[in-house]
């Protein structure tokens, strides 16, 4: 069966080259869109649909549709109305269409002539002179012109080099082969009967060339059985490939963390508080897992502000008390000098020094520190993903905490993880995550980890006040904000876009920045967005953090950020474009200390039905769970969460949130696979996963 698979996979491995006319130049651009193999087009699929099934007439035409119409050139000019630009007026006895083209050679030009037949197709919209469209697709009918196509026309993503013509004709070749030598289809017939789903042939051939009477709003809300073929399988490669790791790392050795030294135990009866019920059971769950000697790999899933990072702490103590090392990742310098902060306020009164290493760090400081690592001098490292790159050496690392690990990806952390291995022990991990999602949707996520859920706060945080304001009512909210920092407090702004967007009508935060420095002149005001260089940002938020800045406007840069209780009051623009998960994320910046702390979350009216539910579960609870499950509910076909957000895998064609419901199903077709199909686990990788050959073993 092995062999077979082999023969199978060689087959589907033939390299795009082998197609007509693509020589290197061209399967070089094509690399940036993840294809090297002929099947691998199969796989780029279409982000919406065109339907040039039918010719419009042009006296039918309204601005905004996207139509395909047919007509005789009256009349092309080259005109001067700012820049230069080629005019054609085109007529089919119902009307008269502008078509204008601003990059435009002689040729095309000379080809535009009066009497032309031509037939066109892009959105039509309003002009000086009537309707236009801008930059058609365009032919010269004649007639042995073909009639029009009686498929919907597919729009796939592209990057430059690569236009929508020449991408459409490499997969129309990829699709005439896949009726010859085919695709083999890796998912057993048994584990997809009952679904009612298409072949995988029949799904691909749908997917790229729907009907003409194909139901576009099911294809663009990607809910049509062949989407949903393609969704199964994409999640059955991601499930059966973190069970393998799973099933991979629990057969490594491991440290013994037994705490010889009782570290843990002194640290535990030091701290000024007690451990919440939710934080001891996350406590003893990790202390029973490192106390074996095979490696521990658990996510710890907890609100913001739950309390997570003691128990990280108690669990480094743990390694430290055992002789051992423990480093801790973070996803930015700014967090993990918050981070080494912390743990030196915890674990320096019991004689343990804490390292820092991150990218900005003076060259001898960096080289004190590395040497004391590699001695094992230093027992506690805290560090950003310079962590695990080349050069740093650990003596025996044998606990890492990665914070927020969806910022890394699987292959980051696992790479950490192979620092251990020098050793000849693995080190146990815990991964840290502030992003609540519901319980079916952490078991397909996280399928490789065992997972502890934080589900309390500690005693003494002040929830969040969340209101609801109408964009008309700003002056009121920029008041409220001099109010706030009159009284010692600090402010977040929070805006959603860069640059100002016509299409979005989204207020800009650079705008935003301005607006509130005129408005409020006794204050320091300054923006951050993610296009800053790192440096920049790092020192802005700095200065917030010291409370050198009163006012912090920025993008949502700050979803995942320090901690500054000193912050009292956010603001959120355009709230009703964000998903609850975000919107929470962002929330959870403020309320951090013990003053009351309030969120604004400012809308632009009409609100969709969706947006007023969201804003309303937003007002009525602070509990990430329950706004998980809340999220879970309201969610329709169509309106999609984004991996962005939530810090769940990123895929091509599932959505975790979308595809719930085939969950549980993906789960037992993974069990199959692993107990009766292994060797088709490696092709599903190959075709579905980034590096999917370097998923298949940790370590």
């Amino acid at each position: 069966m092995a062999e077979a698979a082999r023969k199978r996979g060689a087959n589907e491995q033939r390299p795009v080259t082998a197609l007509r006319g693509v020589g290197a130049a061209l399967a070089d651009r094509l690399r940036r869109l993840g294809v090297e193999q002929v099947q691998d087009l199969l796989f780029i699929l279409p982000v919406d649909y065109d339907d040039r099934t039918e010719c419009r007439r042009i006296g039918a035409l309204i601005p905004g549709m996207r139509a395909l119409v047919e007509g005789e050139v009256q009349l092309t000019e080259v005109v001067f109305r700012r820049r230069r630009q080629l005019l054609t007026r085109l007529s089919d006895g119902s009307g008269f269409l502008t078509l204008r083209f601003f990059h435009f050679s002689a040729a095309q030009q000379e080809g535009l002539t009066r009497g032309t037949r031509l037939r066109v197709f892009g959105e039509v919209r309003r002009g000086p002179q009537g309707l236009e469209i801008v930059h058609p697709e365009y032919q010269r009918v004649t007639e042995r012109s073909e009639t029009v196509q009686d498929t919907l026309t597919p729009l796939y993503p592209l990057t430059e080099g690569v236009t929508q013509g020449r991408l459409r004709m490499l997969i129309g070749q990829a699709l005439r082969e896949l009726d010859t030598a085919g695709v083999h289809d890796w998912v057993p017939r048994e584990l997809v009967e009952d679904l009612h789903l298409p072949s995988l042939r029949e799904a691909l051939h749908y997917v790229h060339r729907p009907p003409k009477q194909a139901q576009l709003a099911q294809l663009s809300a990607r809910r049509h059985p062949a989407q949903r073929r393609l969704a199964f399988e994409e999640l059955l490669a991601h499930q059966a490939n973190l069970r393998l790791i799973k099933r991979a790392t629990r057969t490594d050795p491991a440290w013994a963390l037994e705490d010889a030294e009782g570290l843990a135990a002194r640290l535990l009866s030091s701290l000024p508080f007690q451990l919440t019920g939710a934080q001891a059971r996350a406590l003893a769950e990790v202390e029973a897992d490192v106390r074996a000697e095979r490696p521990m790999v658990r996510l710890v899933q907890g609100d913001v502000g739950c309390g997570k990072t003691v128990v990280a702490a108690l669990a480094a103590a743990r390694a430290a008390g055992s002789g051992l090392q423990a480093a801790l990742m973070a996803p930015t310098e700014l967090l993990a000098e918050q981070h080494a902060r912390n743990f030196r306020a915890w674990l320096q009164p019991l004689g343990l020094p804490v390292a820092l290493l991150s990218g900005a760090q003076p060259a001898r400081a960096r080289r004190s520190a590395l040497e004391a690592v590699a001695s094992g001098e230093v027992r506690m490292v805290v560090g950003t993903h310079a962590l695990f790159q080349e050069g740093i050496e650990f003596a025996h690392l044998a606990l890492v905490i990665v914070d927020e690990q969806h910022r890394f990806g699987v292959q980051q952390r696992l790479r950490l993880q192979e620092k251990g291995r020098a050793c000849g022990r693995f080190p146990h991990q815990l991964i840290m995550t502030a992003t609540p999602i519901p319980r079916t949707l952490a078991m397909t996520a996280y399928a490789d980890l065992d997972v502890s859920v934080i589900d309390e706060l500690p005693p003494g945080r002040t929830p969040v006040q969340t209101v609801v304001v109408p964009e008309q009512r700003r002056d009121e909210v920029v008041a409220r904000v001099a109010q706030a920092c009159r009284s010692g407090r600090q402010v977040y702004w929070v805006c959603p876009l860069i640059e100002e967007s016509e299409e979005l009508r989204a207020q800009a935060a650079e705008e935003t920045a301005a607006v509130l420095a005129e408005a409020l002149p006794e204050l320091r005001v300054d923006l951050v967005h993610g296009r800053l260089a790192s440096a920049k940002k790092e020192a802005l938020m700095h200065a917030f953090q010291t409370g050198h800045i009163q006012v912090l406007v920025a993008t949502t840069v700050i979803e995942v950020g320090v901690d500054v209780p000193n912050a009292t009051l956010m603001v959120i623009e355009n709230a009703e474009r964000m998903g609850l998960a975000q919107l929470h994320q962002l929330r959870g910046r403020v309320g951090r200390g013990a003053a009351a702390s309030s969120c604004v979350l400012l809308y632009r009216a009409p609100l969709s039905v969706l947006a007023r539910r969201r804003l309303e579960v937003m007002r009525q609870t602070n509990d990430g769970f329950e706004i998980a499950r809340r999220d879970l509910e309201l969610r329709g076909p169509g309106e999609l969460l984004g991996t962005r957000q939530t810090g769940l895998a990123q895929m091509r064609v599932a959505d975790l949130i979308r595809d719930a419901d085939l969950l549980a199903r993906v789960q037992a077709a993974a069990e199959v696979l692993l107990e009766r199909y292994p060797d088709n686990i490696a092709a599903l990788s190959a075709r579905w996963l980034a590096g999917g050959e370097q998923y298949g073993r940790v370590g």
